[in-house]
């Protein structure tokens, strides 16, 4: 029935053509868009725009210019008192691909009810009008800065207008209000465009900054921050993207990493159905486990915290040297050095985290030379998930993948033998103390910002994405 409001977002393909991977990527689908840019002419008042249209004025200026129209237009308002807009809407937002590469289309059909005031009834006389605007949003470059989205082109197209009389009068004043509408055909786009677009950049550009601050706004890490900022703009079928640079600050604010463009792929970024996703690249979340969970020493008091576990250990060291295991004194003593924090990795099946720790026993918490050192790699289950608009990550299930013997006083051994306990050890001891700085998790306001009560992390291939939650 009516032509769409278009609304062109041409992006900037600087990424692409450097063959550049962005860290972080914001996916803001049809929903958010329409949403917030309803919320944005809610928050200006456009409705209210378009019930104080000028409509008579707007017929005299736009005759003005031909004099025989001049006149006819002189003649018919010699018979209206007044004439305004009585009612106005602003109907659903349609978002959807453009005909033309890396644009968006926007439909936002207008509806309004109009009525005039004239001496030949005692009644109003009214008349529907329905029209749609159309408008271009392009990115926009600037040798000074990102790229951005900006609105230009604002308009209404005579062919997008339907006007109806609402209620059928007498043949004069059904007469009337004909001719009324045959003027106001040509005159209406003009003044709508006149009166409304400069809304509707503004309602676009303040949405455009929401979009902006939303995305930069610091997530508290403990301890530290992180920070996103803007790469770039882009489009893609329905839905705009921000690709996004970050960057890790510690306690005191300080820069400790950067994170932009790189030739790493972030992973799959085409939009899906969702109505927004943040995606998030895999060396990003190592970098935030880094933050959280800083390499450390753990000391143990092995029988004070698993006795059932140190008398184990006692039974294995047995094995291999009775004289050793008859030393292990109450306060046996073990040590952990974390030699690297965990890292993730990510893959469609879900999300694991592989250590190196360095493991040494004393016999009693006085000995400064440990029975012997082992080197463990081991790997975990890395579960995400979302609690009370915080971003969880919870470590179980330990799997020892390779143990070597660094260091023996007792005699030389192979270190599978003690492969079992080590696992207990690390699952009592090493997997608590690194959940417990886990425990108070990333707040994560934008869902909630975007309209979302609820959430939720899935796992792809080094790429960790954050969705609303099905309801």
């Amino acid at each position: 029935m009516t032509n769409p409001w278009i609304v062109s977002l041409l992006l900037g393909a600087t990424l692409v053509q450097a063959n550049l991977y962005p860290p972080a990527v914001l996916n803001l689908g049809p929903e958010v868009i329409k949403k917030h840019l309803t919320q944005a002419l809610e928050n200006h008042d456009a409705t209210a725009i378009l019930q104080e249209l000028p409509l008579l004025r707007g017929m005299q200026d736009k005759s003005g210019s031909i004099p025989i129209l001049d006149s006819f237009v002189n003649t018919v308002l010699r018979y209206i008192i007044w004439m305004k807009v009585t009612s106005a809407n602003i109907l659903q937002l349609v978002v959807q691909p453009s005909t033309y590469d890396q644009e968006l289309v926007v439909r936002i059909p207008l509806d309004m009810v109009a009525g005039l005031n004239t001496p030949l009834i005692k009644t109003i006389v009214e008349f529907q009008m329905s029209t749609e605007v159309q408008a271009l949003i392009r990115v926009e470059r600037s040798k000074n800065g990102p790229a951005r989205l900006n609105l230009s082109d604002c308009s209404s197209n005579e062919s997008t207008l339907r006007l109806s009389l609402l209620h059928k009068l007498s043949f004069v004043v059904n007469s009337l209000a004909k001719n009324v509408m045959n003027l106001l055909m040509p005159a209406l786009p003009q003044i709508v465009k006149s009166h409304l677009c400069p809304v509707i950049q503004q309602a676009f550009d303040d949405m455009y900054e929401d979009f902006l601050r939303l995305t930069t706004a610091p997530i508290a890490l403990s301890p530290g921050a992180l920070e996103f900022d803007l790469l770039s703009p882009a489009i893609q079928d329905s839905n705009i993207l921000f690709n996004l640079k970050a960057k890790l600050l510690d306690s005191q604010a300080r820069v400790t990493n950067w994170f932009n463009g790189s030739a790493t792929p972030l992973m799959e970024t085409t939009p899906d159905r969702a109505p927004f996703s943040l995606t998030v690249r895999q060396d990003l979340v190592n970098a935030i486990v880094t933050t959280l969970i800083p390499q450390e020493e753990l000391v143990i008091l092995l029988r004070f915290v698993i006795p059932d576990v140190a008398r184990q250990l006692q039974m294995d060291i047995k094995e291999i040297n009775a004289e050793a295991a008859n030393k292990l004194g109450p306060t046996q003593m073990l040590k952990i050095f974390t030699h690297s924090t965990p890292h993730i990795v990510l893959n469609e099946g879900g999300a694991t985290a592989a250590q190196s720790v360095v493991l040494e026993v004393f016999p009693t918490n006085t000995d400064v030379r440990p029975f012997f050192s082992l080197g463990i790699e081991a790997s975990y289950e890395a579960q995400f998930f979302i609690a009370e608009n915080r971003l969880m990550l919870n470590f179980n299930n330990v799997s020892i993948e390779r143990i070597k013997l660094m260091i023996s006083d007792i005699k030389l051994f192979d270190p599978e033998v003690l492969k079992d306990t080590l696992t207990k050890i690390l699952e009592y001891t090493l997997l608590p103390n690194e959940n417990g700085k886990l425990r108070t998790g990333i707040p994560m306001s934008m869902p909630k910002a975007l309209g979302y009560e609820k959430a939720m992390w899935s796992v792809s291939k080094g790429a960790l994405k954050l969705t609303p939650a099905s309801s």
